[in-house]
């Protein structure tokens, strides 16, 4: 939505309903989210360097290690560009997403959805580490589905197990006078 400085209160968005005054269009994919998977209690848009790359270039990382393995065979893709401002646009990028955790947008970014927001913070930052790892296989001109983990690989790696987004979550808000 915006920029909320340390201390300020954020504005409250309905799942159902208009926007408020002030507030984004594309703040209707989290709706869509909220209101389709009720699991879903944290959402992320956002727009990391190497997923904006790949998505312009119509492509997804794949699961060639252990990070990428949390998006199984990979995120979705939104084929358009466009900024997702009404509902009904707003529900096929949902529906585009099925029932995979994220969706990559050509050249609008990513949405990741998960049960919490050191989930979905850290499953965001996995899957730019996807896409990081993705543009330096393409560059050194190997071939693009060489080394993906296979299907019982990615689900065995893929754990949550160990505190695996706790501990990355620490290591994302050391720091951050916020949660002192």
């Amino acid at each position: 939505m915006a920029l909320i400085a340390p201390g300020e209160s954020g504005q409250v968005v309905r799942i159902d309903g208009p926007l408020p005054e002030g507030v984004l269009g594309e703040v209707r994919l989290h709706q869509q989210l909220y209101r389709r998977r009720p699991h879903v209690q944290a959402v992320a848009r956002t727009m990391p360097p190497s997923l904006m790359a790949l998505g312009t270039a119509r492509r997804i990382p794949k699961a060639r290690h252990g990070m990428g393995a949390y998006f199984g065979a990979g995120a979705a893709l939104w084929d358009d560009p466009q900024l997702v401002r009404d509902d009904a646009l707003a529900a096929e990028v949902i529906d585009a997403m099925g029932d995979l955790n994220a969706i990559v947008m050509r050249g609008n970014g990513v949405v990741v959805a998960a049960e919490s927001l050191p989930q979905v913070v850290s499953l965001t930052w996995f899957l730019e580490d996807a896409a990081r790892l993705e543009l330096a296989v393409l560059s050194a001109g190997l071939e693009p589905e060489s080394a993906v983990l296979a299907a019982s690989e990615r689900e065995r790696r893929a754990t949550a197990t160990g505190g695996i987004f706790e501990r990355m979550w620490e290591y994302l808000c050391a720091g951050d006078p916020e949660l002192q």
